[in-house]
């Protein structure tokens, strides 16, 4: 528990400026709080209580020696571990204190409620702490374990979202807490759309690896999402760092074959062999066969692409030339490629228009030059079947 109301220690530390010159108060009062004082600094909350009560035993004390001596009993009391005293004393204090105070000590005597596992006064008075003014981040603190031990997640839920809502609305970044706390409410309440949009903006704002972990590990069970986007969420997991098995490389190499883009796949599998995910292990020599197949298909994928696009191109639907399109920027043809998919977008009919859009966003972020174009096209991408989930990840992270 925070010390109340660092006067009387203050004080002490003046250099010999008495407590009672410094109050107005009467000697027989000023006496023991500054002898209560001085055991403060020495340690002794037991004996400075003692001395407080001795003040408080003189007769016909004013309102200022009142408000005084309260002062000096909270402060011993929550020291000496009497928190029924403390409490006492802060609750007198509350009663008249007023601006900022009256904020601090609330917090006060919700702390020391808390501390009696009074959750109920507790909360009541950190509502008036709050209500007072103060939002420190003690306060917020206290306020989210109050509720979370009441189980009312409904409350942190409001609360944790307003604070995210006005960090919004003033141009600064959420705090990772309230973010937290807002994902896990939103969580434990069955709010799953608000549960995934903290976790894109934990993601935007905080991006950890467990952050990434965790929203990519729920994405593909997302309602209506299509297995089609299997080997996005494992390029996004690639990218992120959170791909890290063997046997996930192995399946991403893969699937980039049986896309048809070779050149993707030799990358995976020459990053898995730099890093020692493969390459090592009973498995070692299955490893490199995948590897091999993978630099076979992408010698000849550079020898059949310019008949592919041909054909490609005499087709009535676009979609050949936004594949052809997006395995010459695999190769690391950026214009060109770049180029064959915007015709095929433009040559409409596709089966999946989204897909179209997130792809040539993708192509367009991994070439320098079209950087900002990427962003623009990669936030157009709509629909409820993983593509604009997928085109708003690679936003946030930036570099596929």
């Amino acid at each position: 528990m925070k010390t109340l109301h660092a006067l009387t220690l203050v004080l002490i530390a003046a250099g010999g400026l008495s407590l009672a010159q410094a109050q107005g108060l009467r000697a027989e009062v000023g006496r023991p709080l500054q002898q209560a004082a001085e055991f403060l600094k020495a340690g002794k909350a037991r004996e400075a209580l003692a001395k407080v009560r001795e003040a408080e035993a003189v007769p016909g004390r004013t309102a200022a020696e009142q408000l005084t001596i309260d002062r000096m009993k909270a402060a011993a009391a929550q020291r000496a571990g009497d928190t029924a005293t403390a409490i006492q004393a802060l609750e007198a204090i509350h009663s008249k204190a007023g601006g900022a105070e009256q904020g601090q000590v609330a917090e006060q005597l919700a702390s020391a409620y808390a501390q009696q596992r009074n959750n109920a006064k507790a909360s009541e008075w950190i509502n008036k702490a709050v209500q007072a003014g103060n939002n420190s981040a003690s306060v917020k603190q206290m306020q989210s374990f109050l509720q979370g031990a009441s189980g009312d997640y409904t409350a942190i839920a409001r609360d944790a979202g307003a604070a995210v809502s006005a960090a919004e609305q003033a141009g600064r970044r959420p705090d990772e807490g309230d973010l937290l706390r807002l994902a896990d409410a939103q969580q434990r309440t069955g709010n799953l759309a608000g549960y995934s949009s903290s976790l894109e903006k934990l993601l935007a704002h905080h991006p950890k690896k467990d952050y990434w972990s965790a929203y990519l590990g729920r994405l593909p069970r997302k309602a209506g999402f299509a297995p089609r986007y299997e080997i996005d969420v494992m390029r996004l997991r690639l990218a992120s760092g959170t791909l890290t098995k063997t046997e996930d490389f192995m399946e991403l190499a893969q699937l980039a074959l049986q896309a048809g883009l070779p050149t993707e796949a030799r990358r995976i599998a020459d990053q898995g062999f730099k890093t020692g995910v493969l390459g090592t292990g009973p498995e070692a020599a299955r490893h490199q066969r995948l590897r091999d197949l993978a630099v076979k298909q992408e010698g000849e994928a550079k020898t059949n692409l310019p008949s592919q696009v041909a054909d490609a191109l005499t087709q009535k639907t676009g979609d050949a030339l936004v594949k052809y399109g997006y395995a010459q920027v695999s190769l690391g043809d950026f214009d060109a490629g770049t180029k064959l998919i915007e015709q095929g977008i433009a040559k409409g009919g596709l089966r999946f228009p989204e897909d179209g859009k997130l792809r040539l966003g993708m192509a367009q972020l991994q070439n320098p030059k079209t950087k900002a174009a990427a962003v623009q096209t990669l936030r157009s991408v709509k629909g409820s079947d993983g593509a604009a989930d997928v085109a708003r990840l690679w936003v946030i992270l930036g570099n596929p």
